[in-house]
């Protein structure tokens, strides 16, 4: 019986805590809702790039282009992709709100042939936080 008290005590104040940390210094709710809406968020003007035909052994590359459509600073904070052949380049500056920034994916066909599907997560601070994009290519060999 005593724990169910001492329980319930610390929920009150944890509670009375979370309440104090929703008031601004006028006494009003508002910080909480200006946090939500001030969340970051990436539009990417396309999630999938094909290389089309490309003989083996080629290096290259594309940018995909996204721009921040949240009301807070856009960050990058990784990019990581399915394969050692596909490498992934971005700027770790912060995006403002409305501006646009690139993504840089090199793809290097050495030893690969047919049909290549690679795809890049990308980690970001907004509130969906992973986004992943794709490359194709149908690497040939030399006849």
């Amino acid at each position: 019986m005593r724990w169910i008290i001492i329980i319930g005590v610390l929920l009150l104040q944890v509670s009375c805590a979370s309440e104090k940390e929703k008031k601004d210094s006028s006494g009003n709710n508002n910080v909480i809702l200006e946090t939500r809406d001030s969340i970051p968020e990436i539009t990417f003007s396309k999630t999938i790039h094909d290389f089309g035909k490309i003989i083996q052994g080629e290096v290259v590359g594309t940018n995909f282009t996204f721009t921040n459509t949240g009301n807070s600073n856009l960050l990058v904070l990784d990019a990581s992709a399915s394969c050692g052949c596909t490498v992934p380049k971005w700027s770790k500056e912060p995006v403002s709100p409305g501006n646009k920034g690139t993504l840089e994916v090199i793809f290097d066909s050495s030893g690969r042939e047919g049909k290549q599907n690679k795809s890049i997560t990308v980690r970001t601070n907004t509130s969906d936080q992973y986004i992943v994009l794709y490359i194709t290519a149908e690497v040939e060999t030399e006849k």
